[in-house]
């Protein structure tokens, strides 16, 4: 017989404001026999999951995909980036900078003019996100033909 337990993990959300932890509630099955604290791998995978969440989110990889072409303001940003609104952009850029994944300049004009750069890491990102975009490219109908025999399948 298998015995579940529960344990909770303080955890660094991506959603808590700056200072704030989370705790993520992780159940784990084990089998007789297996220590009970064994780490689970969600666990530890959490510092991961926190940093893939900033910088997979369709808001991000826009954001990213765009200041990667050179310096952009926020404006630019908000044409560029299909749906998002101000609020939503304005959060993003400042989870982003709060990352080290954007330089935010701020030029002293009147009125003041600021600008996006992205970072070496983000650079480095950017190269990952093609390689991304391109497979999905590649294999898009492949997966909307699973997608669809799954679909009329009727389980």
């Amino acid at each position: 017989m298998y015995h579940s337990w529960s344990r909770r993990w303080p955890c660094e959300a991506g959603h808590a404001r700056h200072g704030e932890r989370v705790v993520t509630e992780v159940r784990t099955w084990n089998h007789p026999g297996m220590a009970a604290d064994t780490a689970s791998p969600v666990t530890e995978a959490c510092p991961i999951v926190e940093v893939l969440d900033h910088v997979a989110g369709k808001w991000a990889i826009g954001i990213l995909v765009t200041a990667a072409r050179g310096p952009v303001r926020f404006t630019e940003l908000e044409r560029e980036v299909e749906g998002i609104s101000r609020r939503m952009l304005t959060l993003t850029l400042r989870r982003l900078e709060r990352d080290g994944l954007l330089i935010r300049t701020v030029h002293p004009t009147v009125p003041p003019r600021v600008e996006y750069t992205l970072t070496d890491i983000a650079r480095e990102l950017h190269q990952t996100l093609v390689g991304l975009t391109a497979w999905a490219e590649k294999h898009r109908g492949t997966i909307a033909a699973a997608r669809q025999a799954y679909d009329t399948r009727g389980d």
